[in-house]
């Protein structure tokens, strides 16, 4: 069943108890979730806020066969949201050269069916993240190792990446940053992080759940220790506000979300 919640003003997700994945929205004419299907298969849903020109939160499920060697695509507008409410950055990157056009949901987790691929370079998937020593190195790593738990398997697991401008009762500065071609003011994250779940399950019934949060201040940094950054998804939702793998049984999402250990995780 495909939710309807892409209306501005109704950005909480939908309960579906199918879509593990899935993290409470925000309300307010700001905010737009979208949900993105390719051959009959969901992508990702994102909450896309419409001031500062990035999503907030990407959520998505990932499994081998989501991944290939597909080419990259151009990026394009997102059809679901009007062209005013994004930037432009179609042709060309953030002003400057300290900035890309960092990925939500990586391309990485979805070069292997084109279709989803494209959804993945709307402008909407992008935001501002330093490049040279972050979106390039450390997480460009975590991705990679994320990746690395379904390849080769027939695992699915579900993942959330987002941004926070700052932490729920902090005051940080937030930067802004205009397209090459636009004037827009997108803003600069202050921080990046990545929730990952995984399930164990006896036919359709959900047996047993782990999970771990990641979360990195967006700086430059020295090595690709991502490892030394995992915090609980409980830590994280404290610090964002939002409420993680909703639709997992209580009782499962409370032992899940106190670990904070990826080879805890990895070794699940």
């Amino acid at each position: 069943m495909e939710p309807d919640y892409d209306e501005p003003g109704e950005a909480t997700p939908a309960v579906n108890e199918d879509w593990l994945e899935l993290p409470t929205g925000l309300e307010g004419s700001q905010y737009y979730v979208n949900s993105f299907f390719a051959g009959g298969e969901r992508n990702y849903t994102h909450l896309y806020d419409a001031e500062n020109y990035l999503s907030l939160w990407t959520a998505y499920p990932l499994k081998a066969s989501h991944m290939g060697s597909n080419s990259r695509p151009g990026w394009q507008y997102n059809p679901e949201i009007d062209e005013d409410l994004q930037p432009n950055l179609c042709s060309g990157s953030y002003s400057g050269d300290t900035y890309s056009r960092g990925h939500m949901i990586p391309n990485g987790a979805r070069n292997g069916i084109k279709e989803m691929q494209k959804q993945t370079f709307y402008v909407t998937n992008s935001v501002p993240q330093r490049q040279n020593k972050f979106n390039g190195s450390i997480w460009n790593a975590m991705e990679n190792a994320i990746r690395g738990i379904v390849s080769g398997s027939n695992e699915e697991i579900y993942i959330v990446t987002g941004v926070a401008l700052n932490k729920v009762g902090e005051n940080k500065k937030v930067e802004y940053i205009t397209p090459s071609k636009d004037t827009k003011q997108c803003a600069i994250p202050n921080y990046f992080y990545t929730v990952v779940l995984r399930v164990n399950k006896s036919g359709s019934s959900l047996t047993d759940a782990q999970a771990v949060g990641f979360w990195f201040e967006h700086k430059d940094y020295s090595n690709n220790a991502y490892e030394d950054y995992t915090v609980s998804v409980n830590q994280i939702e404290e610090w964002t506000g939002f409420d993680f793998f909703v639709n997992l049984p209580d009782d499962l999402e409370a032992e899940a979300e106190r670990n904070s250990s990826w080879t805890t995780l990895k070794n699940f």
